[in-house]
């Protein structure tokens, strides 16, 4: 009878009692310090209201009113969150149509031992402060720069570039910055689809067309997600760019509640705005991901498929 070593018996410890969330700890207990914590301490300042000159702290607690947040509710409040939500969600889709492209050849066209090097060239420029990358686009967009000077060397513009502290340049300003966000979870999820299920399509004789709309793209799906979320919240949240690319013509709800916060130190009329902007973007991303659910049931009602 042969004997039983730990060499040819596989120990399998078992732990009762343990829920399977405990190795993640860590992680949730820094998530409720500086992510919950703050969040919370931040909706109570918006129902204090603003000490004054000779009081201790930044805000006063002693009576708790909705009087922030109806001083919030203003035309002016509403009129900047649709400027941002227009300029982050134009933002989010030119990164979208700029970036899947630059994945999809990188997971599917690149040889496996550069691809690596590529998404590390992606994830460089953020070894470099975000405030000096963006203030770098001032120099470039200076109406007397070198872009200037060579877009009229060429014949193409007859005058000096004036695309600088304007909406465009808050828009190119956000596409630069967030577009590695986009291009990182479509890679991943690009990377990880098997390559026999789309020489299967081929086979079948599916052409380039249909096997990307049908295979490659629903596969796709979750990184295409994650990364217009991802770039999105960024995006609308985003202060520093418009605040540097765009002057007194780059307003965002962002430069609102900083300009609150910081100038007119206003803590709770500002933590109001921000609570107010995060529960808006919840209610966008609700919205939008409440009308990608009845598109795919449509779409597969369109295609007979069983719901």
């Amino acid at each position: 009878m042969a004997e039983l070593t730990a060499d040819t018996v596989p120990i399998r410890i078992h732990r009762r009692g343990m829920p399977r969330w405990t190795m993640a700890w860590p992680a949730l207990a820094w998530w409720t310090v500086f992510f919950i914590v703050p969040l919370l301490w931040i909706v109570v300042y918006s129902f204090g209201s603003r000490p004054g000159a000779e009081a201790p702290g930044p805000v006063a607690l002693e009576t708790l009113s909705f009087d922030n947040y109806r001083q919030a509710l203003s035309e002016i409040f509403f009129r900047v969150f649709q400027i941002t939500m227009r300029t982050a969600g134009l933002g989010t889709i030119l990164c979208a149509l700029f970036g899947f492209p630059v994945a999809y050849a990188i997971a599917m066209h690149v040889p496996a031992r550069w691809r690596s090097i590529l998404v590390f060239l992606l994830i460089v420029p953020y070894w470099t402060s975000f405030l000096l990358r963006t203030f770098a686009w001032r120099i470039i967009l200076a109406p007397q720069g070198t872009l200037s000077d060579v877009l009229q060397a060429l014949g193409i513009l007859s005058r000096p570039l004036l695309i600088l502290d304007s909406n465009a340049a808050v828009q190119l300003g956000i596409v630069y910055n967030y577009l590695p966000v986009m291009i990182l979870p479509i890679y991943v999820a690009l990377e990880r689809i098997d390559t026999s299920l789309i020489r299967a399509s081929m086979d079948l004789g599916a052409g380039p067309l249909r096997t990307f709309l049908q295979v490659t793209l629903p596969l796709a799906m979750p990184g295409l997600l994650g990364g217009l979320v991802l770039t999105f919240i960024l995006a609308a949240g985003d202060y520093v760019v418009p605040t540097i690319l765009g002057g007194t013509k780059g307003l965002m709800v962002g430069n609102l509640i900083a300009t609150q916060i910081l100038a007119s130190q206003n803590l709770p009329l500002g933590s109001a705005m921000a609570v107010m902007l995060i529960g808006l973007l919840a209610g966008v991303l609700i919205l939008a991901g409440f009308v990608l659910f009845v598109l795919q049931r449509l779409l597969k009602l369109a295609r007979g498929a069983p719901l």
